[in-house]
């Protein structure tokens, strides 16, 4: 495990700050992203460290910008320590529980890290239904 996990965790209210997966159900401690990856220059530093879900980490890679199919460009993706989420994303509430972008950079982070792929939804569902989402 990262030994930066136990402060990422805490920051990020051990939840993914890209999708809000909940850490609690998942099986494995939550992966300590580089917001922008170290391949890119970023640095390894606690302003550039995100919580991630697997999924999102596996989909993000080393990846700095998604395409937004309402502007049709290239933005960059989801900052947790510069962007609000809540400005840039809207929760489900109910049925068919996507995650939809209120933004270029909410929508260009959702296709990117395909956050309403099926299995998320399924997922996101049964987070909602306890309450842990």
């Amino acid at each position: 495990m990262n030994p930066n996990h136990p402060f990422v965790a805490k920051r990020a209210r051990y939840q993914c700050e890209y999708c809000h997966a909940p850490e609690v159900i998942s099986n494995i401690a939550f992966e300590v992203d580089h917001i922008i990856p170290l391949s890119k220059n970023g640095l390894d530093v606690e302003q550039n460290w995100a919580l991630a879900c697997r999924v999102c980490n596996l989909r993000k890679l080393d990846r700095v910008d998604g395409f937004d199919p309402v502007s049709q460009q290239q933005v960059r993706l989801f900052n947790p320590r510069i962007d609000i989420w809540k400005e840039h994303f809207a929760a489900p509430t109910e049925e068919p529980f996507l995650l939809e972008g209120r933004t270029p950079i909410g929508r260009a982070t959702v296709e990117r890290l395909e956050m309403n792929s099926p299995l998320q939804l399924r997922a996101r569902e049964i987070w909602i239904a306890l309450g842990i989402f």
